[in-house]
């Protein structure tokens, strides 16, 4: 019985860069100049892109990873459920079947021994793929079944390290297994997916993916925005004395209704503009670029103002001009979104309109 694996989401993030350039490479280039670890970390991340199919993605590569180097876990159960191997080779040439066989007896002999279940699918991935013809055993799960207990049985050489019982057992599982279970996928189709996770602009450089458009904000106010809507009413009550702004009608009165909607949908822009950098970018993009947008207006915020309303026009203008060209996150940021982002730093208690000063 093996030891259950944790579970984890994800593989982790590389640490944010503002700008995400890369050299003006194509990918497959930078790829070939990959160290093995580095290739196996990038598997990884495509791996966790096919989140639908997997509750957890693991990398086991190096020194004692028994023939996995990543593995898609399809239940809680890990080894000891459905999962998936995917086989990462890095190599300056097409991968062949000697050396793709030495890794189909590894898998045997330790699905034999216990230490997992063979997996469901195992798929080669090498920057410069797999030959031609161990493409075409690939394609014939049957051949390419008969050529590997060939190449057990007629090479002792080539099964060192085991012990002949081993060996023997491992022919055993191979003998009744669907060879259909193993594959390869090309890189082309690897980078297609790849380009879609908050990681392609981190290792590639390049444009980002598109924004989604951003929709309206929600009629009803929500747990989000209690603080910075809060700080906005203190606002209107200094302006207008002696009149009542209770929160869930200010979108409709007549006196500050305009100017609460427009603090409200840039509130959401910047909303937005967060779970893009989320799943576009690495993790603390977005918080990086929020950071210094704060230490561009908080003098403006300090500074002293006749009234709130005046320091709130005063901070908002000065969140359009401040200079943030180093965030590669920029390019994605308009200027809803600098707004929005002044009410986020407000709902977070970073600035105030009235009252105590950050």
């Amino acid at each position: 019985m093996t030891t259950p694996v944790p579970i984890l989401a994800q593989p982790p993030l590389p640490a944010a860069d503002t700008r995400l350039q890369g050299p003006p490479v194509p990918p497959q280039i930078r790829i070939a100049a990959y160290s093995d670890i580095e290739w196996e970390r990038f598997i990884e991340e495509w791996v966790a892109a096919l989140q639908s199919a997997y509750v957890c993605v693991r990398r086991f590569g190096g020194t004692g990873d028994e023939g996995v180097d990543v593995a898609g876990f399809k239940t809680e159960q890990g080894f000891e459920g459905a999962w998936d191997c995917y086989q990462c080779k890095h190599y300056d040439h097409p991968l062949g079947p000697a050396e793709a066989f030495a890794e189909i007896l590894k898998v045997f002999v330790h699905a034999s021994k216990g230490d997992y279940l063979l997996p469901d699918a195992y798929r080669y991935l090498a920057p410069q793929e797999c030959g031609t013809k161990l493409t075409k055993l690939l394609s014939k799960p049957s051949r390419l079944k008969a050529e590997f207990l060939s190449a057990v049985d007629s090479n002792p050489g080539w099964v060192g390290g085991w012990t002949p019982q081993q060996v023997a057992d491992a022919k055993s599982l191979a003998a009744v297994t669907d060879f259909s279970i193993f594959g390869s996928i090309p890189l082309r189709e690897v980078l297609d997916l790849h380009a879609s996770t908050r990681y392609h602009a981190a290792r590639f450089g390049g444009p980002l993916p598109a924004r989604p458009p951003i929709g309206l904000p929600p009629d009803v106010l929500d747990a989000r925005e209690v603080r910075y809507v809060d700080q906005l009413v203190e606002v209107y009550v200094e302006a207008h004395p002696g009149v009542l702004f209770p929160r869930d009608s200010l979108a409709s009165d007549p006196v500050v209704g305009d100017h609460f909607r427009r603090q409200r949908e840039s509130f959401f822009s910047a909303e937005a503009l967060r779970v893009y950098a989320r799943d576009s970018v690495p993790e603390g993009t977005f918080e990086a670029l929020q950071d210094d947008l704060h230490r561009g207006v908080v003098e403006v915020e300090q500074a002293p103002h006749p009234s709130g309303m005046d320091r709130l026009t005063d901070v908002l203008q000065a969140a359009i001009a401040v200079q943030l060209d180093r965030h590669r996150l920029i390019e994605q940021t308009g200027p809803g979104d600098r707004k929005g982002m002044c009410h986020q730093l407000a709902n977070d208690d970073r600035l105030h309109w009235i009252g105590p000063l950050s």
